[in-house]
């Protein structure tokens, strides 16, 4: 009997010893339990700043933002409920739903977590009526990007939610988030999309709020994020777009002075209001499978041979090395022979000097000043390496580094490609002689060529292209080319004639000195390519500018006219030719058949 007393004592006093343990553990060393009770009384609502609106250079709105809600779970404060009911309310099919549901069991049964993204006002309305009936379920307020215009999709990009692999490079985004996925969206992110917030609500049973927790004491402000003014004029931006409908190709327009890009135009483009909330995936699928590739950049992406553009380029290059004098004059009878090699080239006047080679656009001519810069140096490879260290001058075979994503730096070959194309010691000047006329294997992105059109309208020099002019862009650079003015007032000369009365006379507006070159590029795929580079007023330059239009045949049937409009549009807010307008808008190059 003593024995029974002591054992039943000693478990007694065990017993205790574990309720007073476990009582100090639950109620000074962990905190689990008090969670649990607080998040059955506690929402954390997260405040979505504002993202900056965006503007174009005369303050014109291009973004700006629409409410917008997100319907939230916390899996662990679900109860058994209507399914169906609910699903109708939020139009999510059962399937999506479950998937849904246990993604968001598995990231945490007690944190909220987005069921459904992006709910308009409407089925906000709606929802929010009988939310009551759902535990577990809140709204929370949000905004979407909307896009005025519908314009310039390319530039200004688009924004969607975080995934887990930027959650994890990047802390401050968790899941429900959005970033920046292209454009100015994407570049200037961090400057655009503020600080978010954070509000403590008290809620009762039925989900309903109750007020402030600790009157919101524990509340953090949201700050809305900084709006940011571009350089793009947006009635030039929209008026290329029309001008570039039913095409494929770019259009690239730049302040000489300042860098300042004013327009730059991709087709074919999209609505950038197609990719905003919950049809954005759908739509964003649609555009991936497009043929016509509506979501590539060609404005900064797509590297093209610039063609007889690029021969303001050796011109120049000749005139530095002293190759090539005003008056050097060259032959040209139907085209460059030498030995059992023929480039062709029109019918024209020979033999012909400097001027007179730009204005009409003389093959023969620039195989010549080409060959004659690399023959100038002891082997071939010295030669070749002098001419494109002048040609990487340009801004070529590199980035310009305009503060856009995606930029690609085109494709200036080097003595070490053609080493290993034709073999060391095995190739010269008339091996790569295709490189005079702009083809061969130069790559040239339209910014780059729009580019060369300021360096040629500052007379040897140019500042890094750039959009943003709200002062966030800190690295924007004077670049010189190393040629002397003097050569460029002569090319300079010469391009104001092709206007006038050469090749580029469809780019001509009365009033207007205008300078350009216009371009035909090979194309072994189709029809040839058109492009045009031109900047004005001569004296006084305030926008240069390239046009490219794939298989447009000839450089003077649409690139010209496309530019030489643009030019007057800027310049004079007014089109003194509503015929050729007309037929520039309505050129389908894309489905020819349904002109």
């Amino acid at each position: 009997m003593n024995n029974r007393k002591y054992i039943i004592g000693f478990s007694m006093a065990f017993l205790g010893l574990i309720f007073i343990v476990r009582l100090f553990y639950i109620q000074v060393y962990t905190d689990k339990y008090k969670l649990d009770s607080r998040n059955n009384v506690l929402r954390y609502i997260t405040d979505y700043p504002a993202r900056g609106l965006v503007y174009d250079r005369k303050g014109r709105l291009l973004v700006y933002n629409q409410a917008a809600y997100d319907l939230m779970i916390i899996p662990k404060q679900t109860l058994p409920m209507d399914t169906d009911e609910f699903l109708n309310l939020i139009s999510l099919p059962k399937k999506d739903f479950i998937e849904r549901y246990n993604k968001a069991r598995k990231y945490s049964s007690r944190k909220p977590t987005v069921l459904v993204s992006d709910l308009s006002a409407e089925d906000y309305g709606k929802l929010q009526e009988v939310l009551f009936k759902f535990p577990g379920y809140y709204t929370q307020p949000k905004t979407l990007r909307k896009y005025p215009l519908k314009s310039a999709s390319h530039l200004l990009g688009y924004i969607s939610e975080v995934d887990q692999q930027i959650i994890d490079q990047q802390p401050y985004y968790k899941m429900g988030d959005h970033i920046g996925r292209s454009g100015i969206e994407k570049q200037y992110e961090e400057v655009i999309r503020g600080r978010r917030g954070r509000r403590i609500i008290l809620v009762d049973v039925f989900n309903r709020e109750k007020g402030k927790f600790e009157d919101g004491a524990y509340d953090t402000l949201a700050v809305s994020g900084k709006d940011i003014y571009l350089s793009i004029d947006a009635q030039l931006q929209q008026y290329g777009e029309q001008l570039m409908k039913n095409k494929k190709g770019a259009i690239v327009a730049i302040e000489p002075k300042t860098g300042e890009i004013l327009a730059i135009v991709s087709k074919p483009d999209y609505d950038p209001n197609m990719l905003v909330g919950r049809i954005r995936t759908k739509n964003f699928e649609r555009l991936k499978a497009d043929t016509l590739k509506p979501l590539f950049n060609r404005a900064l992406m797509a590297s093209y041979p610039p063609g007889s553009t690029f021969k303001l380029i050796n011109a120049l290059v000749g005139l530095q090395e002293k190759v090539l004098t005003p008056d050097t004059k060259y032959t040209c009878y139907s085209g460059y022979n030498s030995g059992r090699f023929h480039m062709g080239c029109h019918s024209h006047a020979s033999p012909i000097n400097l001027e007179f080679s730009i204005q009409t656009s003389c093959n023969s001519y620039y195989s010549n000043v080409f060959r004659s810069i690399i023959d100038k140096y002891p082997t071939a490879e010295q030669g070749f390496n002098v001419w494109k260290n002048y040609v990487n001058s340009f801004g070529l075979g590199s980035k310009l580094n305009i503060d856009l994503p995606g930029e690609l730096g085109g494709f200036v070959p080097s003595q070490s490609y053609y080493d290993r194309y034709y073999q060391k010691g095995k190739w010269g000047s008339l091996t790569v002689v295709s490189l005079a006329i702009g083809q061969g294997e130069l790559g040239i992105t339209p910014l780059q060529m729009a580019n060369i059109s300021a360096i040629i309208a500052n007379r040897g020099y140019y500042y890094t292209p750039h959009l943003e002019k709200s002062g966030f862009h800190q690295n924007i650079q004077k670049n010189e080319t190393g040629i002397d003015t003097a050569n460029f007032n002569l090319v300079v000369s010469a391009m104001e004639k092709v206007v006038e009365n050469g090749t580029g006379r469809a780019a001509r507006k009365e009033g207007i000195a205008i300078c350009g070159k216009t371009g035909t590029v090979e194309n072994p795929h189709g029809e040839d390519h058109s492009t045009f580079l031109a900047f004005a007023p001569k004296d006084d330059p305030k926008i240069a500018i390239s046009v490219y239009v794939e298989n447009g045949v000839w450089g003077a049937r649409w690139a010209a006219p496309i530019a030489g409009l643009m030019i007057e549009k800027y310049l004079r807010d007014s089109i003194s030719d509503p015929a050729l307008e007309e037929r520039m808008i309505n050129g389908n190059l894309i489905n020819p058949d349904e002109e």
